[in-house]
């Protein structure tokens, strides 16, 4: 009897009416929790070289995550090998999550903290190539960009290993400069042959990773709180707290988002690759670094709620210019998107950030009540200045 030889099924390419799935949602869980453990990273090192370390850690996780963004809008990636492999990803982020405590400080014992992420990241890099190729299978030109993608990819993945081997002061610098080499190398070869069938999937999984880390928010709340009995100031903490995350919520997605999205969906060919690249894979990283930074400042409000005086520049910083830095990354992201920046947020951006020396010497928990209540003020100047557009916009 003759054997047919089997052939390697390809992958399902998307269209226009590809949706985010069901997997792609249980993907981002593990998001979830490498998000939960920056904060809680930069709440243990508390100290400003801290935080740009728990921002390099954040900038991997994103540029992990921006990767399987592309590859979901290619194709379906709930179906045979992608499913497996993006099960694999799973894994393999989950346990650099784990990692990410030790990821500057390795731990008496057990196996090296810096190593064992960066051997992580390694492989959802890498899986994330073998996946993209695979999934271009019967698209010569789309493989050829993915190729040329892998040279950033290795480059960057390399200073990051080297960085994790020496340890020390020199690993913050070479995890640094192969974020940034990774980075500014994809942006090189961007355009081209992409491919980016469906706005609406794109524009709902940057929505929802937006989400994810405002979740994050909420849940530095419950961990700042949880280390105290409940009592008034911690009720008054959580409620600015829940307000301040409500009014980053109200900024991007009352009005900016559901904009924007139209924006997209109506361009095509190389104009929607770019505004892709520009708009959501760049800019929508200070989105999520602005509520992470600003979540480990609520965090550490709650941590030293029955304070009176001197809730220090660190916790100030990360409080103000968290939420400074998602301010000016939304006005980047309108500027993009429709050719004209949002000025009163550039404004309340400098406003915040001129707060930061003006709140550390006040209380915690008057310092997180000044922060709520000037992105309140924002949120009400902003909705009735342009009251006729939000309707026009929102019906």
């Amino acid at each position: 009897m003759q054997l047919r030889r089997r052939t390697l099924r390809a992958a399902r390419v998307s269209d226009e009416s590809h949706r985010v799935t069901t997997f792609e949602l249980f993907f981002d869980l593990v998001f979830v929790f490498a998000f939960t453990q920056v904060t809680g990273f930069m709440a243990h090192e508390h100290s400003f070289p801290g935080v740009l370390q728990g921002m390099i850690i954040l900038g991997l996780l994103w540029w992990s995550w921006v990767a399987f963004s592309w590859l979901g809008n290619q194709t379906h990636v709930d179906e045979g090998v992608m499913r497996l492999g993006l099960s694999v990803v799973m894994v393999a982020m989950f346990i650099a999550a784990l990692a990410i405590p030790e990821a500057f400080d390795d731990l008496e014992g057990g196996l090296s903290g810096p190593l064992v992420l960066a051997l992580a990241y390694f492989v959802v890099r890498l899986m994330h190539l073998a996946l993209y190729l695979y999934a271009a299978m019967a698209d010569k030109p789309l493989q050829r960009q993915v190729l040329k993608l892998s040279g950033a990819m290795f480059s960057g993945c390399a200073l990051i290993l080297v960085g994790a081997v020496i340890g020390g002061t020199a690993q913050t610098w070479f995890w640094l400069a192969g974020l940034v080499v990774d980075i500014a190398l994809t942006y090189l070869v961007s355009g081209g042959d992409w491919r980016l069938p469906s706005a609406a999937h794109w524009t709902e999984r940057h929505g929802l990773v937006v989400i994810l880390a405002l979740g994050e928010s909420i849940v530095a709340i419950g961990v700042g709180a949880s280390r105290e009995p409940v009592s008034v100031p911690i009720l008054l903490g959580a409620v600015f707290g829940i307000a301040l995350s409500v009014c980053l919520w109200w900024l991007h997605f009352d009005v900016t988002a559901i904009a924007a999205e139209r924006l997209f969906a109506a361009l095509r060919g190389q104009e929607r690759i770019w505004a892709a690249v520009d708009a959501y894979s760049y800019l929508h990283l200070p989105l999520v670094a602005g509520i992470i930074l600003s979540a480990f400042g609520v965090e550490d409000v709650l941590a030293h709620v029955y304070d009176t005086e001197d809730f220090g520049l660190l916790g100030s910083f990360a409080l103000f210019g968290g939420a400074a830095l998602f301010l000016l990354g939304s006005s980047a992201f309108w500027r993009r998107m429709s050719g004209s920046w949002k000025k009163l947020r550039l404004v309340g951006a400098a406003v915040l950030l001129l707060l930061i020396p003006v709140a550390a010497p006040l209380a915690p928990l008057a310092a997180l009540a000044l922060a709520s209540v000037m992105t309140a003020v924002l949120v009400v100047a902003e909705t009735r200045l342009d009251a006729e557009a939000r309707v026009s916009i929102r019906e």
